[in-house]
């Protein structure tokens, strides 16, 4: 026999829904009860974007079986504001925001490094090794793919929606609550390391005539070996940061 449960989404969990079920109750049918996660994902919500569910008002975790006539509701992930005392769900926040990005987001890790966030990308990480390194490392992963946070294992994760950098930037910033840790220039855009101050005779050779002569500041990454100075390219970034402000 068929039975019924509503479901309805709250703000940014829309985004994983089509235009005509969005901010409003949607009828999930079934017959054998299902978990409410398998049923939020089948309906196209990761559940690592999920903080909150309540069920006719109650509060539920993940394995609360779906009974007919349920009404439930589902909020988003509330980084800045502790619903510890009222979620079922499992909530362990990550002690230190490190980030895990997938292929299609290049110029966002670049962008998190110069904003001195511990962001690792290969443009050839496939998902099972994406998985592995946010397990093994305790990251978040950011992606464009939601069926990559649908996975079972997975604990945190954030679906990018944008397609711009700088606005990928932001939502990151956003959704972890991350611009009181802002610290720029001490990582390295090509590779993640740790940049640090040296003498300018220990990176002559790596400059060209015109940087030798102007500059007299430099850094380098303990990593990869990559050098910096304060060019025009380091005011454009400033000027970037002081951008992005607070929403």
């Amino acid at each position: 026999m068929e039975k019924t449960a509503w479901f309805r989404f709250y703000e940014e969990l829309n985004d994983f829904l089509p235009e005509k079920q969005r901010k409003r109750d949607i009828a999930y049918h079934f017959e054998v009860s299902p978990s409410v996660k398998d049923a939020i994902e089948a309906l196209g919500v990761p559940h690592v974007e999920v903080d909150l569910i309540l069920a006719n008002g109650n509060s539920v975790g993940f394995g609360y079986l779906l009974q007919d006539g349920d009404r439930i509701a589902v909020y988003p992930v509330f980084e800045s504001i502790d619903i510890t005392p009222i979620s079922k769900l499992p909530r362990r926040p990550l002690r230190e925001p490190k980030f895990v990005l997938d292929v299609h987001l290049g110029k966002l890790a670049r962008l998190l490094r110069m904003l001195g966030f511990d962001a690792r990308y290969r443009n050839d990480y496939d998902d099972p090794e994406i998985v592995y390194i946010a397990r093994k490392e305790k990251r978040a992963i950011l992606t464009r793919d939601r069926g990559l946070l649908k996975k079972r294992v997975v604990s945190h994760g954030y679906w990018v929606r944008s397609d711009h950098p700088p606005q990928q930037v932001r939502e990151v910033l956003q959704r972890f609550d991350l611009f009181d840790k802002i610290c720029p220039f001490h990582r390295c855009m090509r590779c993640n390391g740790v940049i640090e101050a040296v003498e300018k005779t220990q990176v002559l050779e790596q400059l060209q005539p015109k940087t030798r002569r102007y500059y007299r500041e430099f850094y380098r990454c303990r990593n990869c070996g990559q050098v910096y100075w304060k060019g025009s390219h380091f005011r454009k970034m400033e000027a970037f940061i002081r951008s992005l402000g607070k929403p």
